[in-house]
């Protein structure tokens, strides 16, 4: 059962395990090793046996080993909103990281497990926006004065406690196609945000959907004494943004555009709004996850195209197109690598264990963290 965090124990490797956190834990099982030639013969006859039981969900950041054993693929929230509309399935197989096999959880119907075939499958933007460091946060802006003025905010991409922590104080999820509805809806409530936990999306989105300037937006950490701010600057603010983003899109820099600029000549860039401010006001085009695929799907023969996301995804578009030229907008490689911990071996073992009648994994958000979260999700999809 997932409970909310109020400490983060330092756990030396190999000698304890914290079921909680998102830094990985034991798991528990025989895994088949890498090497092992029948790897896909196993995932295919095992899916096979459980039929309808078994709904297995691949983000679009999997590797395509994995993906080829997806019932459906997508972000996220279209993950779990997937894994909801199938309550016949008593098995769900969640192909992501964590947090996203907690959204599933708090959608799906009570008889459902979702399963997550590794659970040191994390997310390091998650990882940065602990419960204890947001109730913290929540009472320098009490201290401040400003709470009453605040609406929490809160992307996709973080633990089922900060989407609580959202719900019990009147906030809402957004994701990154969304993210501008959301905040204007915030804004109709009150005079300011709490962002959590991309900085970059918050940014992004006030700066250039909403008019606000660079100045408008400060961003509080939670590793300085009350944020680093001042109670001055936290009253001037409109958009208190959280110290955190994602490890993949946080690498890509104005160099990486400046420089396939200068290699290919008329390129488009195109990135993620995860992306730092200085990435996207120098691209050509920005988007979710959902956009760049349609993007590319739409983008005319022999046009090139530099993509600034999650590799796997970039490699799976250039494939799926090759009358484009689909390329990764950094030179050097990366992969998210705590998605990429949901391997061929892990879900073999997932696949297998259910189907002999063994649920090993099982994601479970406490019944009241669950209600709260809930209470904001359901806010995103009422959003005009």
């Amino acid at each position: 059962m997932t409970t909310p965090v109020r400490d983060l124990p330092l756990l030396l490797l190999g000698s304890a395990s914290d079921p909680a956190s998102e830094r990985g834990v034991d798991c528990p099982g025989e895994l088949p090793p890498a090497s092992d030639p029948a790897l896909v013969e196993r995932a295919a006859a095992a899916k096979a046996a459980l039929g309808d039981r078994v709904f297995v969900l691949g983000h679009h950041y999997q590797r395509d080993e994995v993906i080829r054993f997806a019932d459906v693929t997508g972000d996220s929230f279209k993950l779990a909103q997937q894994a909801a509309a199938r309550p016949e399935a008593p098995y769900v197989v969640f192909c992501g990281v964590h947090f996203m096999a907690e959204s599933a959880d708090i959608l799906t119907a009570p008889h459902q497990q979702v399963i997550l075939p590794d659970l040191g499958a994390g997310c390091s933007m998650a990882d940065m926006a602990t419960f204890d460091q947001v109730e913290e946060c929540w009472d320098v802006l009490e201290d401040a004065g400003v709470a009453d003025d605040v609406v929490p905010v809160t992307y996709m991409n973080s633990s089922a406690d900060i989407k609580g922590f959202v719900g019990r104080h009147g906030g809402v999820v957004c994701t990154s196609s969304n993210a501008k509805r959301a905040l204007d809806w915030a804004y109709a409530k009150g005079k300011k945000v709490l962002f959590l936990p991309d900085q970059h999306l918050g940014r992004n989105t006030a700066v250039l959907e909403m008019g606000f300037s660079l100045d408008d937006c400060v961003v509080y950490s939670p590793h300085r004494r009350e944020g680093g701010l001042s109670h001055a600057q936290l009253r001037d603010a409109k958009m208190i943004l959280w110290r955190g983003h994602c490890s993949v899109h946080g690498r890509f820099t104005r160099e990486s555009v400046d420089d396939v600029r200068a290699r290919v000549p008329g390129v488009n860039v195109l990135v993620h709004p995860e992306c730092r401010h200085e990435v996207v006001t120098a691209a050509d085009q920005i988007g979710s996850t959902e956009y760049i695929i349609k993007t590319i799907e739409a983008a005319e023969p022999g046009s090139s195209w530099a993509v600034g996301t999650e590799l796997n995804l970039v490699r799976r578009l250039a494939n799926a197109h090759p009358d484009k030229n689909v390329m990764f907008l950094d030179k050097t490689v990366c992969y998210c690598s705590t998605m990429n911990r949901i391997d061929l071996p892990h879900l073999v073992w997932s696949l297998e264990s259910l189907a002999r009648g063994e649920v090993e994994n099982v994601i479970r958000v406490d019944e009241e963290t669950a209600h709260y979260a809930r209470k904001a999700l359901d806010q995103m999809l009422a959003l005009p």
